[in-house]
């Protein structure tokens, strides 16, 4: 599985794409702003110089970066140098989604990133910074007192990313999320990789986490029972991966959890009678259990890989 479709309401605002000179009809702060090209089609650096004719940026809160294109095209453009350089022209941007590509434009393990540590040092005051894609993504540990929302969404994510966001210092994150994936598309993270996050020193305004879409959620949810991180959550996210009995014993095993108001558990191979004990364990808190996969068959997956 992968995602199929684009966004069209970001950071609480409709989207409104730009593909050419003329799309910059609405008030350039009522909207987020998807810039993207198409395969074969205009490149994106000159979308992106029309985008930055065309709207008043001074005014955008709201950014979404789609398809630029990829190694193998001759007008592959850098997005990161691209929108670093123009910082100063976004002096409102609080929001970006670094990624906002579909399936059909290119399967989730084949967008091709790069370092986006100079991205991260141009938008100090982002409050919410969120990445599908993670081949030769990496980055800088950095410290940000702004961010209040951190994403990867992956078919694997590197443990490189993994520690660098876990050496991160943000007191003020309240959510974080971790598309941790499979080995097969570069998820090489261990549960050792996600210490830092689960002592929590380092996020104490953390609300909202997931560890997500994981071949390895067995383990990741063992390690979560035991976290200290967990006693201050509101809402917790171990959905997407290959969830079994044996993870959910361990969480039931675990530390109280009545004090959540959500557990996502959603896309799992639970048994029958292990989803009812979660429910009982768990009356006042609403748990997602949706999306049972066949927990006979040998081959199990995550939500989204490829």
């Amino acid at each position: 599985m992968g995602v199929y479709e684009n966004f069209t309401e970001y950071a609480g605002l409709p989207v409104a794409a730009f593909y050419e000179e003329g799309d910059g009809r609405s008030a350039a702060g009522s909207v987020a702003w998807a810039v993207r090209t198409m395969f074969d089609e205009k490149p994106f650096d000159d979308v992106f110089a029309s985008f930055l004719d065309t709207v008043d940026t001074s005014q955008v809160t709201a950014l979404l970066i789609g398809y630029w294109g990829a190694s193998y095209d001759e007008k592959c453009a850098d997005p990161v140098a691209l929108l670093a350089a123009a910082a100063d022209r976004f002096p409102r941007l609080r929001s970006l989604f670094f990624g906002d590509i579909t399936a059909e434009e290119s399967e989730i393990s084949w967008i091709e990133h790069s370092d986006i540590t100079p991205l991260i040092s141009a938008f100090p005051d982002l409050e919410r910074l969120e990445v599908r894609g993670a081949q030769g993504l990496s980055f800088d540990p950095f410290r940000s007192t702004a961010l209040k929302v951190l994403r990867f969404e992956s078919g694997g994510l590197p443990s490189r990313v993994v520690r660098s966001v876990a050496a991160c210092d943000l007191p003020n994150l309240e959510q974080l999320d971790l598309w941790l994936g499979t080995s097969e598309y570069g998820g090489d993270s261990t549960v050792a990789d996600l210490a830092p996050i689960l002592g929590g020193e380092r996020l104490p305004a953390l609300r909202r986490l997931g560890l997500e879409n994981s071949e390895i959620q067995d383990d990741v949810v063992a390690a979560v029972a035991g976290a200290p991180i967990v006693a201050r959550l509101e809402t917790l996210s171990l959905a997407m991966g290959v969830l079994t009995d044996r993870g959910a014993e361990a969480l039931l095993s675990g530390q109280p959890l009545t004090h959540l108001t959500r557990l996502d558990l959603h896309h799992h191979f639970l048994s029958d009678t292990m989803m009812e004990r979660l429910r009982a364990a768990l009356p006042g808190v609403e748990v997602d259990l949706d999306d049972l996969q066949d927990r006979d068959d040998d081959w199990r997956f995550t939500a989204v890989a490829e």
